[in-house]
Order: structure tokens, then C-alpha cells, then sequence
């Protein structure tokens, strides 16, 4: 015995293949959610059977479906989600062809789907199994491995947990035809199999009362479905069966609604049919008409005399799908598109009339053919539209159509065309003959003569506008029809202007930081005999030392107790700090000795500013779509110039201004222009004449901001810092005696600017619509 296995969890993954991913959704019912954690494909050997087992982290509750169509098979487990990420699985052997699991919202629900792709046919069982759902498949004709579901049935009898059907009922509605099931409690599995008349249900683990084991015939209905049948199976006492008999080509889900599980039966799918043969029964020439359908091929006898027509149980096309798909040739328009059932066609010398009769047949139509279509065809197409076909027969025998409803005329062009310019004909003799009136069309929002303009291309040859500018009213005189499509174009266009109100917000922030330290010291000397202390040399016998870093200019406060200045005090190095009122502070020292021989004077300056500063500017201004807006607010700063003529005084704007120009686009979105100045004069930087400079800041762009929302349109962020170092050579690089030869100064400065916009619909709701 050989096994393989192949275990996919959420960190392994394999290249996906072409497997089809499909859209139904499952309701769960409202249970404690279950997470699928991994998943494997084993192959035990035994009748050649593949296993599929997902590990859930509780027990699941599995609705599986078979699409014959497609060869996959489709288990659901409602209220359920996966723990991780599981990539395909593609088995290299068996019958097993690939596997997808995904999860999908459903509702207030999630459903995890485990989609299996076959090489060939197979039989399936899907089992519950503690924690872990067990789908086996084994190579075969379509239906359910029979031991499998003897398990479930006992399991369910050794638990009591038998599922009662409550009611089985048919709906039938313009979308499809729908089979709800009521049980209670759930079904422990739910499995179709396609049959050759239909659809087979099995509900495992679930009983049947009596009066609901019958048949409904629903054939009467026209609709998707002809018969259900509901049984109890007599070979296992815990099994339901439904056998629902429609078309193959039918497509039905399975979903659940409300604690009930309803089946539902929508549009046919596209299946080829063809017309092959021409035989000869009694002088009688017979088409077969052969629906392609891989459960059972019905014949459809067409017989061209116009005898009685059989018919058979499959229907080729609705009569919605035949009227929509197909487009008049009267006009040579030429079809991009065709939707009709796809057909074969071998004819020769068929009948015109014969022929269309077919497509007829084919399309679900009603054809109307006029005398004078005649002629033979002979054709022979393979998989094309049945709209299609009849489009390049009429085309090949010069034929129009005229299409009214699901009814199709079919007639010569020439006559088609000719009935055509007698319509038109007709029309304009009605309107040069139809009565005058008079309407008047009050404009309330918009200009009328501009209206006119646009209406006076819908004026017939008789009709003519009049504008009243006082009351904004046009006067138009015309017949009854287009007095009615000028009044509506005028509703369409006298809608209110949008108005806009745009906000901006300029905020600006400034910090400002410096520091500077300074010293001043010096003194002076004197040895001579006027002094009492002569060198007693013979020379130099009188000495002066006096500092020579001082002038008449040089600050002096705080040297002397008694006086704010002090005349000449000899300082030796003179670096002060920029003190004086409102800025730092300074102390001074001054030592002498007796009868003022020898003095010392010191002075030690500094000074340290910090400062922040917050302007908040908002200017709004409101305006109509597509015009300019300008509010703005500021000063008029006068400066004097000098010429010939004498000195003139000018005048210079600094001031705060937001100009806009608003546009309101379809989906409420504003698109503007806009342009904000925001000056102020600076009399800390004045001219050599006093004029104080002006500081400018500015921002011009085109932008488009959604409506209330905000925008930052903007901003500027600068910094300068600088470190300035005063000192007398060589003696300020001295360590630490070098600061009593240096100044040293500090300063850094921050400034941001940041502009936001704001613009917001006022009317949005009248203007717009919404």
C-alpha cells in the first residue's frame, strides 16, 4: 500500500493554478465561530480514493455542492474563518486536481470554502469528524460514496441528533425559482449531486414526516423548475431526499436564509446548440434541431410546411435574453456585441421563410414576415449567435427588421426605408400643421437672455424666444412638444450658483534667544616725586601707566557710587555687553590706593533676552462659483522722496489679503485658485532716513480640497543662530585668564509660517442636488 500526503498549514505555499474562484454566499447561522488551523491531502490507497482533511479547533458543520459543469466539487462551513493563510494544494497524482481554500463575509456571518478541482469524474463523501472535516473522493460516475454516508447515519443515531423537516415549499419569482427547506436543527450535512433530469439533495441526519413525502408538479409556473419530489430514503432511515428536475443548464446555489436552506434556480447558462442535417420524409424536408448539453441531448423537430410542432422539455432561450440581444438591421446599424444562444447552422436551399421560423424557435421570438421576402438560403455556421446569424441573413437577402417589443417584423429594406421617410414625412407635416402656443418660462437663478441662447437650437422653424429683462421671463412660441423640451432644459440649467465660503488660517510662530557677556577693566599708575614715591633713579625717575582703551563714548556706569559716568576711567580692554535700560545689567569695581597713586577699575556687563511670539491671521470671504473674491485689511505707510520738484510724501500698502477664485466641481470638490499676502512694516530696519522696511510673506497655488475639508496650502520654517568671540590677541587664549580679555556672544532665532485653507459649499444641497 503507497501513501502520499501533502499538508499545507499557514507558513507553506504553492504556485496557484487556474482554479476558479466562486462568488455564492453561505449564511451561517449564529453559532460560536469555528477556525479552520490546517489542512492535507492524503492518498491511503484504497480504491484509489483521495482524502481531503481540514482541522478545525471545533466541530464543523459542512453544506457541500457539485458543479458538473465545471468538474469541482464545493464544501461550505458556515460561521467560520481561517486561523492563518492557506495556500493552494496541488496533488501531482489521483483524482484530485487542485485545492483552494478561502473566506468570505457573508452578511454578519464568515464562511470558509474549501473548492476542489477534478481531472475526471468522481464520487464524494463529505464527513463531520470531531474537530476535523473528512472529504474523500474516488474516480467514478457523479454522486456520493454510500459507505460515507451510512457513517453519518449512524453517528447521528447514536446520538439522538435527528434533524426534523418542517416544511417544503416552492417560491417563484421574476428572478428565478427558489426550493426552501425548513428543519430544525440544522442538517448535519447537506450534499447535491447532478442528475440526468436535474438535481439530487441529500439532508443527512434528518427525518421526514409523512405528509411532506410528495410531488409538486411546478411546471405550470414557466419558470426554472418542473417537478420536486421529496422522500425519505428506504435505504437509510435518517436520509432526505429532494429531486429537483429542471434544466441542464440552469445554473442554483445553495444558501441559507432565516434558520432554512432554499436552493435557488436563476438564468440558463449559454449552451451551443445546432442545426444539423436536412432529411426527406414524404416529400417533407425535416431540420433537427439539437440542443449540445452533457446530460441529455434533446431533439427538436422543425418542420417546414407548418405542420404541428413538437417541442421538447429544454428550453434554448428566454424571451427576455432573445428581445435584448437583438438590434435592427433597418438602419444598416452594425452590431459590436451579440448575446443570443450560440448556435451551429448546415442549410442548403432552406427556405427564407423556414429559416426564420427557426431563429424563431431559437431565440424565444415572435416573427412577423412580410410577402415579398422570398429566396432560399444556404449557410453553414459553427458556434456563432443566433442573433448574429439572422443579422448576416437579412443583411445577405437585403431584409430589414422593425423590433416592437418581443414581436420582429421582417421586410425588403427598400420597403423598410421607404416606410421610414413616409414616418418622417408624415411628422413634419404634423408639426408644420400642430397649433402655436404661448408659454411664459420664468428663470429664477440664472440669466435669461443666456438661457435663450441654448433653447433657440430646439425651436422649430415657426417658433421664436422673447426675453423680458425686468422680471428674467422668457417668452417662447412654439408648438406644444417643444415648448415642453424648452422647459425642461431651462429646469436643468436655473439651478443655484454653488456658493462657496473660503477660510484661510496663517499662523506664524517666532522665537527669539541671545546671550552676551562682556568685561571692562583697566586703571593707572603714577611714580614721580610729586607722588611721595620717586624711582630714585637717575631716569626714569618719574613713571605713568594708564589704560588706553577708553574713550568719551565708552559706558562707565556702576564705577562710582556717586556718579553715573566717571570721566576717563583708563580701561585697559574694553568689551562690554550691550546693556543698558530694559536690557541686562552690569557691576563695577574701583580700587586705589593712597593719595590716588595707583587705581583699579572694573566693570563686568551681561545681558540674556528670550522671546516668543504667536500670530494667528483668519481672513474668510464668500463667493460664487467661478468669480474672483478679494478681502484685505492693512495700513498705508507714508515715504518721503526727494526730487527736483521738492520732497514728495508716497504711500506704501502693508497690509493682509486672500484673493480666490472658487470652483465647484460634480462630485462637491472645490478647485481654487488662490493668492495670500500678509505684509507688515519692521521699524527695527529703518532706512537711512527712518522708513521702516516692510516684512513680506506670500503664497499663490491651484489646488482641489474636498468640501469642509482642510488643506495645508503651505509653509516656511527658518532658523539662524550665530556665536560671536570679542578678545585682545594672545592674551584672550590664555585658559582661563583669557576671559578677562574676551566678549562672547550668543543668539539663535526660529521662525515658522504655515497657511491652512478651508473651503466649504454653503448651498451644497440646492445647488448640487444631494
Amino acid at each position: 500500500m503507497r501513501s502520499r500526503s501533502f499538508v499545507c498549514n499557514a507558513t507553506r505555499g504553492v504556485p496557484l493554478l487556474a482554479l476558479a474562484l466562486l462568488t455564492w454566499v453561505l449564511p451561517a447561522s449564529a453559532t460560536t465561530r469555528t477556525h479552520a488551523q490546517t489542512m492535507e491531502v492524503t492518498s491511503p490507497g484504497e480504491r484509489q480514493r483521495v482524502q481531503v482533511i481540514v482541522h478545525f479547533d471545533a466541530p464543523p458543520a459542512p453544506m457541500a455542492r457539485f458543479e458538473r459543469q465545471s468538474n469541482r466539487l464545493i464544501v461550505d462551513v458556515p460561521n467560520s474563518d481561517l486561523d492563518g493563510k492557506f495556500p493552494p494544494l496541488i496533488p501531482k497524482d489521483g483524482v484530485v486536481a487542485g485545492v483552494l481554500t478561502q473566506s468570505f463575509n457573508d452578511a454578519d456571518n464568515r464562511t470558509v470554502r474549501v473548492l476542489i478541482t477534478l481531472r475526471e469524474a468522481a464520487r464524494y463523501a463529505v464527513v463531520p469528524r470531531g474537530n476535523d472535516l473528512i472529504i474523500s473522493l474516488e474516480p467514478g460516475s457523479y454522486g456520493v460514496i454510500d459507505d460515507s454516508s451510512r457513517n453519518v447515519s449512524d453517528k447521528a443515531k447514536k446520538t439522538g441528533e435527528v434533524t426534523r423537516v418542517d416544511d417544503v415549499r416552492f417560491e417563484h419569482t421574476r428572478l428565478g425559482d427558489r426550493v426552501v427547506v425548513r428543519a430544525f436543527p440544522p442538517p448535519s450535512r447537506v450534499s447535491t449531486t447532478p442528475t440526468a433530469t436535474g438535481t439530487r439533495v441529500l439532508l443527512e441526519g434528518t427525518s421526514l414526516p409523512p405528509q411532506l413525502a410528495r410531488i409538486m408538479d411546478v411546471g405550470a409556473y414557466a419558470g426554472a423548475l418542473a417537478k420536486i419530489v421529496t422522500f425519505a430514503d428506504p435505504n437509510h432511515a435518517d436520509r432526505v431526499i429532494l429531486d429537483i428536475e429542471h434544466d441542464s443548464q440552469v445554473q442554483h446555489r445553495l444558501v441559507r436564509e432565516a434558520g432554512a436552506l432554499v436552493f435557488e434556480f436563476g438564468a440558463r447558462d449559454s449552451q451551443p446548440a445546432s442545426v444539423t442535417g436536412v432529411a426527406r420524409d414524404g416529400g417533407i424536408a425535416r431540420k433537427v434541431l439539437t440542443v449540445a448539453s452533457d446530460e441529455l441531448p434533446i431533439s427538436i423537430p422543425a418542420i417546414e410546411d407548418g405542420s404541428n410542432r413538437e417541442r421538447g422539455s429544454k428550453e434554448v432561450a428566454t424571451a427576455p435574453e432573445a428581445t435584448q440581444a437583438l438590434t435592427p438591421a433597418l438602419f444598416g446599424q452594425a452590431r459590436d456585441r451579440y448575446s443570443g444562444r450560440r448556435i451551429d447552422l448546415d442549410l442548403k436551399d432552406a427556405d427564407i421563410h423556414n429559416v426564420l421560423r427557426l431563429l424563431a424557435d431559437v431565440g424565444h421570438v415572435n416573427i412577423i414576415t412580410a410577402d415579398n421576402v422570398t429566396g432560399t438560403v444556404t449557410i453553414r455556421m459553427r458556434n456563432v449567435p443566433w442573433d448574429q446569424a439572422m443579422d448576416v441573413i437579412l443583411q445577405a437577402k437585403s431584409l430589414g427588421v422593425v423590433r416592437q417589443a418581443n414581436l420582429l417584423r421582417v421586410a425588403p429594406l427598400a420597403e423598410l426605408e421607404k416606410e421610414r421617410e413616409m414616418t418622417i414625412a408624415r411628422l413634419k407635416q404634423e408639426t408644420q400643421l400642430a397649433p402655436v402656443e404661448t408659454r411664459l418660462i420664468p428663470v429664477s437663478y440664472a440669466n435669461a437672455a443666456e438661457v435663450s441662447h441654448r433653447a433657440k437650437e430646439l425651436l422649430s422653424e415657426r417658433g421664436s424666444i422673447a426675453v423680458d429683462d425686468r422680471t428674467n421671463v422668457m417668452i417662447v412660441r412654439d408648438v406644444a412638444g417643444n415648448l415642453n423640451q424648452i422647459e425642461e432644459l431651462t429646469r436643468a440649467l436655473d439651478t443655484q450658483t454653488p456658493q462657496v465660503l473660503v477660510e484661510a488660517r496663517i499662523v506664524e510662530a517666532t522665537s527669539r534667544y541671545t546671550r552676551d557677556v562682556g568685561i571692562q577693566w583697566g586703571g593707572d599708575a603714577s611714580f614721580s616725586p610729586v607722588t611721595a614715591n620717586p624711582t630714585g633713579l637717575a631716569f626714569p625717575n618719574s613713571v605713568g601707566i594708564v589704560g588706553g582703551a577708553s574713550d568719551t563714548n565708552t559706558p562707565t556706569a556702576g564705577l562710582s557710587p556717586t556718579a553715573n559716568r566717571v570721566d576717563n576711567p583708563n580701561f585697559a580692554v574694553n568689551l562690554p555687553a550691550a546693556v543698558g535700560t530694559d536690557t541686562g545689567g552690569a557691576i563695577g569695581f574701583t580700587f586705589g590706593s593712597i593719595d590716588n597713586t595707583i587705581n583699579l577699575a572694573l566693570r563686568l556687563s551681561a545681558a540674556e533676552a528670550t522671546g516668543m511670539v504667536r500670530i494667528l491671521s483668519s481672513p474668510r470671504v464668500l463667493t460664487l462659483d467661478n468669480r474672483d473674491a478679494r478681502i484685505a485689511q492693512g495700513t498705508l505707510i507714508p515715504f518721503s522722496q526727494v526730487s527736483a520738484m521738492g520732497v514728495q510724501t508716497t504711500f506704501q500698502e502693508a497690509k493682509l489679503q486672500l484673493l480666490v477664485r472658487p470652483h465647484v466641481t460634480a462630485d462637491g470638490s472645490v478647485s481654487m485658485h488662490v493668492k495670500i499676502n500678509r505684509d507688515e512694516p519692521d521699524f527695527t530696519q529703518t532706512s537711512a532716513r527712518g522708513d521702516p522696511m516692510i516684512l513680506k510673506r506670500e503664497a499663490e497655488t491651484d489646488l482641489l480640497v474636498m468640501d469642509g475639508h482642510t488643506a495645508v496650502i503651505g509653509g516656511i520654517y527658518t532658523r539662524n543662530t550665530g556665536r560671536n568671540l570679542d578678545q585682545v590677541p594672545f592674551f584672550g587664549d590664555i585658559p582661563i585668564l583669557g576671559l578677562l580679555f574676551q566678549r562672547r556672544r550668543a543668539s539663535d532665532s526660529r521662525g515658522e509660517l504655515v497657511i491652512f485653507l478651508t473651503p466649504r459649499i454653503v448651498n451644497r444641497a440646492e445647488a448640487l442636488g444631494r
